[in-house]
């Protein structure tokens, strides 16, 4: 059991290193050296004998002399040599040749420890000096106008001015049925059929039917607008009535009906409903306005053709896109 107080109370011999063998051979060579020269020095030196002396007597001291000198130098034969210790033996003699590295002089410095935070630290951001990035020259935008989409065109104006050919046409034939019915009646010869006529052209009898029979054919242009003739045929017959309505109403203006009490307004309707003049109105009307109407059908059809192309042409547009022309 190791005694306790040389464990820990004196200092513990470490092994030395390299350099320390070294210097414990160096020591031993030289203590070698030390004692052979001590050796030789004990001796002491031979007479000189003369050159005539017979060989025998010089033989004799000479030998006696080396025997002191092999006595003297048995203890130093005796001594182990250094340098065949183990110690030396481990040497590495190309190693000794090399200088030691001298001692390093400076002072320790003693790094303190690193005391972690407990918790995470947070870096404070960096803020960026603010990059002033030309931008390239962008291209100017070019405006196109987008084409607008087709308004389809109607055919009220054109049916409007197709019936005021159609109302001269009813004054015409409506004044020829005036005078026909005038001269079967024997008040109308050929020697004042003209002076009848003018007479005519300035009552109420002629154009208050005239003007109904305008209002009737329009209104009715107005509500089939591009319908087909169809459409004319059916519905002239509500034309043919106004016409009727109006040559009644032209009698009363023709009286007038503002000089007429009730009951003489009523005598006047009443013979005037089948008079020849009146279902002549409503014939003629309804017949003008088959005909007339054929050809307000005819321009409504045209109308409708082209507002079809129109669409089409903006369809085309629109799928096209904006084009660009450089003069």
């Amino acid at each position: 059991m190791s005694d306790p107080k040389s464990s820990y109370g004196e200092p513990v011999d470490e092994p030395n290193g390299v350099d320390d063998v070294v210097g414990r051979a160096n020591e031993g060579l030289a203590d070698a050296e030390a004692a052979k020269r001590d050796a030789v020095g004990s001796e002491t030196p031979a007479p000189e004998t003369p050159a005539d002396e017979a060989p025998g007597a010089s033989d004799a001291p000479s030998t006696a002399a080396e025997a002191p000198s092999t006595a003297a130098d048995a203890p130093a034969a005796a001594e182990p040599d250094p340098w065949e210790s183990p110690e030396a033996a481990s040497l590495d003699y190309t190693s000794s040749a090399t200088p030691a590295p001298a001692a390093d002089d400076s002072p320790t410095v003693v790094v303190p420890p690193v005391v972690t935070p407990s918790e995470p630290v947070v870096a404070e951001p960096v803020v960026a000096e603010p990059t002033v990035v030309a931008a390239a020259a962008a291209p100017q935008p070019i405006f196109v106008q987008a084409p607008e989409a087709p308004r389809p065109r109607g055919n009220r104006a054109a049916a409007g001015a197709i019936g005021l050919l159609a109302a001269v046409a009813f004054a015409v034939l409506y004044l020829a049925v005036w005078l026909g019915v005038d001269a079967i009646k024997g008040d109308v010869t050929g020697a004042n059929v003209g002076t009848t006529a003018l007479e005519a052209l300035a009552t109420w009898s002629l154009w208050v039917p005239v003007v109904v029979f305008f209002l009737g054919f329009w209104l009715l242009g107005a509500i089939i607008n591009r319908g087909r003739w169809g459409h004319w045929v059916v519905f002239g017959i509500l034309v043919g009535v106004a016409a009727y309505a109006g040559h009644i109403l032209g009698a009363l203006f023709q009286a007038p009906f503002w000089n007429l009490t009730a009951s003489e307004g009523a005598t006047l309707v009443e013979g005037e409903l089948l008079t020849p003049l009146a279902i002549a109105a409503f014939i003629i009307g309804r017949e003008l306005t088959i005909w007339f109407g054929a050809w307000a059908a005819a321009r409504a059809k045209r109308v409708t053709e082209l507002n079809i192309e129109a669409q089409r042409e903006y369809e085309r547009t629109l799928e096209a896109g904006p084009q660009l022309v450089r003069a």
